[in-house]
C-alpha cells in the first residue's frame, strides 16, 4: 500500500458521499466513490481500494450480502459497513458476514475516520504516521522476539498475520477475528472479560458485548471445521472467555 491508503466509498446519498469524500481527502486519504452495488463491482475490477466503506441499503442490492459475497469468494480488503438501520440484528449480521467494523448513520465524520485508522492499523494496511515509528519499529521487534505461536495442533504468525493447520493450510480469518485470537493467545489459559477484549482489540468502549460474542462464535466455527476440539474456548457467565489450549511460542 501506498503513503496515502486508498479508499472506495460506496453510498447512493450524495450529500453523503460528497460530504465524506470531502472530508477523507483533507485527512489524507485517496478516495473513490460509487453510487450502487453495481457502481461498486465496476470499480473494483478496474482497482484494488486498501478499504472499502460500504452502506448496507442500496438501491439495487444489499450492502450486507454484498459483503458476505464478497468474503465468501476470497476478498480480503477491509470493509466498514454504514448503516442507518438501528436494530442489534443487523450489527450481528454483519459481523458475522465478515465485516470489519460498522457506524450508524448519522455519524461524525471525525468517528469514520477514527475507526478507519483502527482497521487500517489492525489488519497491517496503515502507514506509520511519523511520530509512531519509533514505537511501530520497537512493535514489530517485539514481535520478531515472540515468533510463531503453536497451540491445538495449529500455527499463528503475526509476522504474516496467518494461522495455519497441521497440515499447513490456512484458515482464513478477517482482521479482527485474527486481533481477537491474538489477543487470547498471548494470554493462555488467562480469563479475560468482554471490557478488556474491547480494549485489547483497539474497539471502542461504547461497543455492545454482542461484538465480541460474534467473534469468537465465528472463530471457533473457523477452527472447529479445520479440527479444533470443541471446548477450544471456554465461557464463563458474566466472566468472560479463556483460551484453554496450552501455547507454545517457536
Amino acid at each position: 500500500m501506498s503513503d496515502t491508503p486508498h479508499i472506495l466509498i460506496v453510498d447512493d446519498d450524495s450529500e453523503i458521499l460528497e460530504l465524506l469524500s470531502k472530508y477523507l481527502r483533507s485527512q489524507g486519504f485517496e478516495i473513490t466513490e460509487a453510487s450502487s452495488i453495481g457502481d461498486f463491482k465496476k470499480k473494483l475490477a478496474e482497482m484494488t481500494p486498501d478499504m472499502v466503506v460500504l452502506d448496507i441499503m442500496l438501491p439495487d442490492g444489499s450492502g450486507l450480502e454484498t459483503c458476505r459475497d464478497l468474503r465468501l469468494s476470497g476478498f480480503r480488503t477491509p470493509i466498514i459497513l454504514l448503516t442507518a438501520v438501528t436494530e442489534e440484528v443487523d450489527r450481528i449480521l454483519g459481523l458475522e458476514f465478515g465485516a470489519d467494523d460498522y457506524i450508524g448513520k448519522p455519524f461524525n465524520p471525525r468517528e469514520l475516520v477514527a475507526r478507519i485508522r483502527a482497521v487500517l492499523r489492525r489488519t497491517g494496511e496503515a502507514p506509520a504516521a511519523p511520530q509512531a515509528q519509533d514505537n511501530e519499529r520497537e512493535k514489530e521487534a517485539d514481535e520478531g522476539k515472540a515468533g510463531v505461536y503453536r497451540f491445538s495442533g495449529f500455527t499463528c504468525d503475526p509476522s504474516v498475520r496467518g494461522v495455519y493447520d497441521h497440515n499447513g493450510k490456512e484458515v482464513e480469518l478477517t482482521g479482527a477475528e485474527f486481533d481477537l485470537l491474538h489477543v487470547f493467545l498471548d494470554r493462555p489459559q488467562r480469563l479475560i472479560s468482554r471490557e478488556n477484549l474491547l480494549e485489547l482489540t483497539g474497539k471502542s468502549l461504547n461497543t455492545f458485548d454482542t461484538t465480541i460474542n460474534v467473534l469468537i462464535s465465528r472463530i471457533r466455527r473457523k477452527l472447529r471445521e479445520a479440527g479444533a476440539p470443541d471446548e477450544l474456548f471456554r465461557t464463563v457467565r458474566n466472566g468472560g472467555y479463556q483460551l484453554t489450549a496450552r501455547v507454545e511460542r517457536a
